[in-house]
């Protein structure tokens, strides 16, 4: 396939930047705890729309990009900003965003070679989809001198191209004590991981809600309620597919890590105008063959289980703890499957002047062996889970007869 043609890059400014009381933002530890983490990634795909004197539409197209992205600025200063560093002089330092207005990365790109069927027909993922987004390797605490916000927009043989966002964290100070102080961080060649990493394959599996329906039901039947949810009972569904395919011993434990949005959980909750990070990673550990005997419903109470453990009380312990001892990076166990993104956003509700999306991918930032990514599907009530795993296993998952029982082929395509 053809290789991507950047044709402009920009760096886009808030329209009618003005100093104001939030120019300095204090991270919590939600945020700060990503900090050696890559940036996020997320792509929508767009199909080609009929206009007149396309050059030139084109272009205007992308103008009205750049000055509908200038003032959105204006309502969300950080993104324009970069980080701040204090040294303690005590081997720790703190970490601010200071709104400076410096600026957001926009880059139009060409990839003509490229067709919207190459990229949502195929079982997996193709890896020209990694090539269609910007920022790939960059670090989190790298903000000091990269924009926090990279859109690009890239034109396909037969579709607009991938709208995408590439940031760190959205941040915004929590009622704590500030600033939170962590060690020194180590340099960044010791960031380098000198291992080779496994070779590992993307999948999209759709769900329809009739679908997710019957899981529902046969989890609560199962165990004889009615309070498993259906994102529960379609995870656990998916946890017990992967782990059958998996080549682990019957005794070794298993685990599944998914973010649980802690907003309401506060007394008083957050607002909801609140813009930071706000999530706990809670975890659920089954041994492979009680999560394999033991039937849907038990792992899906399981999962139910574990998030209904994290209350107030919980959290803010959490909270008082890593501000005690921080610790940088992720919370997660090996051997795990870790979920990313939520079902809840609407992702297809964006309309840049081309029409409802038709596909939503992730870039390559964080792949790693049990990475699932969530997304509400094409159609409403669907679910889109994104998949990475070793191409064994998902070859196998694809095999599985009981776990393909509920995955439908996807009909976004007109």
């Amino acid at each position: 396939m053809e290789r991507i043609r950047i044709v402009s890059k920009n760096l886009v400014f808030a329209a009618s930047h003005k100093p104001t009381h939030t120019s300095r933002v204090e991270l919590t530890p939600w945020d700060l705890r990503t900090l050696l983490g890559y940036y996020f990634q997320k792509g929508l795909l767009f199909q080609k729309p009929n206009l007149s004197h396309e050059k030139q539409r084109e272009s205007t197209l992308i103008h009205h990009l750049k000055t509908s992205l200038s003032r959105t600025l204006d309502f969300f200063p950080s993104y324009a900003g970069r980080f701040a560093i204090t040294d303690h002089g005590d081997n720790s330092i703190s970490y601010f965003i200071d709104c400076k207005n410096a600026g957001v990365d926009f880059f139009h790109a060409i990839a003509e070679g490229v067709s919207v069927a190459d990229i949502v027909e195929s079982i997996y993922i193709p890896e020209i989809v990694h090539s269609l987004f910007t920022s790939n390797g960059v670090r989190n605490f790298e903000g000091t001198s990269r924009p926090f916000l990279a859109v690009q927009v890239t034109k396909l043989k037969d579709g607009i191209g991938f709208h995408f966002l590439s940031k760190p964290p959205v941040l915004q100070s929590y009622n704590m004590d500030y600033p939170i102080r962590i060690p020194t961080l180590i340099k960044k060649e010791q960031l380098c991981n000198s291992l080779v990493p496994p070779t590992l394959r993307l999948r999209v599996f759709h769900f329809s809600r009739e679908n997710i329906a019957k899981l529902k039901a046969k989890a609560n039947s199962e165990i004889g309620t009615n309070g498993v949810s259906s994102l529960q009972a379609l995870l656990a569904h998916l946890w017990r597919s992967a782990a059958r395919n998996q080549s682990r011993h019957p005794d070794e434990r298993v685990n599944f890590t998914l973010p649980i949005d802690v907003r309401s959980r506060l007394q008083p909750p957050l607002p909801l105008e609140y813009f930071g990070n706000a999530g706990q990673l809670g975890t659920v550990t089954i041994k492979k063959r009680e999560l394999l005997e033991q039937g849907l419903g038990h792992v899906a109470w399981q999962i139910k289980k574990m998030i209904a453990m994290h209350t107030e009380e919980k959290i803010r312990n959490y909270l008082e703890s890593w501000k005690r001892k921080p610790h940088l990076g992720g919370d997660t166990l090996s051997s795990s499957l870790v979920m990313g993104s939520s079902p809840r956003f609407d992702v297809y509700g964006n309309d840049f002047g081309w029409g409802k999306p038709i596909a939503v991918r992730s870039g390559p930032a964080s792949m790693r062996d049990g990475r699932m990514t969530v997304f509400t599907g094409f159609e409403e009530g669907s679910v889109d889970i994104e998949a990475c795993l070793s191409p064994e296993t998902l070859a196998a998952m694809g095999n599985d007869a009981e776990f393909m029982d509920a995955v439908t082929a996807s009909s976004f395509i007109s």
